[in-house]
């Protein structure tokens, strides 16, 4: 289990308050340009702590609020159960997607990661 808690394990007090890798991770998230995605490993080595897991554990309990969908696996897959609602916001953006085979599960694209991915170069104020 990663150091960071659930948001249900934190003492009534402090319930409204996020962890501060946490704050970190969506701050990343944020400035992730329109179109452009970071993987979570590209996250952690962005903020140089952490892991993609503990990356992702920060997205699942409280990535809603920014984009999430452009935090991502690796491999370009779509995040299983929500593949529907990114893929509607990665047409928005103009994301670039690689067309699914049509032996693939779904037929749902893929992110072209090699044109997609973001370096946190141009636009970005530096490492956290």
């Amino acid at each position: 289990m990663s150091e960071q808690s659930a948001a249900e394990d934190i003492p009534g007090e402090y319930a409204d308050a996020l962890p501060e890798y946490a704050e970190r991770v969506l701050d990343v998230a944020e400035r992730i340009p329109p179109g452009r995605v970071m993987t979570y490993g590209d996250v952690a080595e962005w903020l140089q702590e952490g892991g993609p897991r503990q990356v992702g554990r920060v997205m699942s309990l409280y990535g809603g609020a920014v984009p999430w969908w452009r935090v991502v696996r690796a491999d370009g897959l779509l995040l299983p159960g929500h593949e529907l609602r990114a893929l509607a916001h990665y047409r928005a953006e103009g994301t670039p997607l690689r067309e699914a085979a049509r032996s693939a599960e779904g037929h749902l694209p893929r992110l072209d990661m090699r044109r997609a991915r973001w370096d946190g170069g141009a636009g970005a104020e530096g490492h956290i």
